[in-house]
Order: structure tokens, then C-alpha cells, then sequence
């Protein structure tokens, strides 16, 4: 892929996206009130802060959760490959998982998996 087909795919899609903006803030309905500014939580009022602290082990959960999906994305790729690699692959991704499996132990040990 040459430098121009990349410069071609990178116009189209700067054009595409300010295109679509343009287009929906010129046939949006536009409606501005007090109301629409008010934090909005299942229709009620709020109750108390709207700025409420959350302890950091759920975002820590969040990020583990992430971490290990996005790794195990990765093993589509390798399924397809595998055949044409054979042992080489095989072996990769035994060194792969067993990675993976080091850092769920890991996380596992230092209680991150914990939902209290």
C-alpha cells in the first residue's frame, strides 16, 4: 500500500466524519432549556451529590477485565494461522497463556479479583 492510497484513506475519512457532523447539526432539531442542564439519574431527581467517589477496586476490576478480554482477542488471529505454523505456534502460545496465566495469579494473590 503506497503512500498515496493511505493520504487517499485519510482525506476520505476526515471528510466522511466532518461531513456527518456538519450534516446533523444542519437538520438537527435544536431546543435549549434550564431543564437539559440538570443531572439527569433514572428520571428523578437527585438526591445528594451528583459527584459520588467510587473505591478503586471496581476500576481496578474494570482494567483486569479489559486487560484479559483484549488478550484473549488475540488468540482469533492465532486460530486462523494455526495450521500453517504448526509446532512454532503451538509453542508460542503456550508461552502466551502461560503469561496471561501469570498475571491472573498475580492479580489473584493481591486480592484484585476481591469484590467487596
Amino acid at each position: 500500500m503506497g503512500t498515496e492510497a493511505i493520504l487517499v484513506f485519510l482525506i476520505a475519512g476526515i471528510v466522511l466524519v466532518a461531513g456527518a457532523n456538519f450534516l446533523s447539526n444542519l437538520i438537527s432539531h435544536k431546543s435549549d432549556n434550564a431543564q437539559k442542564r440538570e443531572p439527569y439519574e433514572s428520571g428523578m431527581k437527585t438526591i445528594g451529590a451528583t459527584w459520588v467517589q467510587f473505591k478503586v477496586g471496581y476500576y481496578l476490576f474494570a482494567i483486569l477485565f479489559l486487560i484479559f478480554d483484549v488478550e484473549i482477542a488475540f488468540l482469533v488471529p492465532w486460530a486462523v494461522v494455526f495450521k500453517s505454523f504448526g509446532s512454532v505456534a503451538l509453542i508460542e502460545i503456550i508461552i502466551f497463556l502461560g503469561i496471561l496465566g501469570l498475571g491472573l495469579l498475580y492479580a489473584w494473590k493481591k486480592g484484585a479479583l476481591k469484590w467487596e
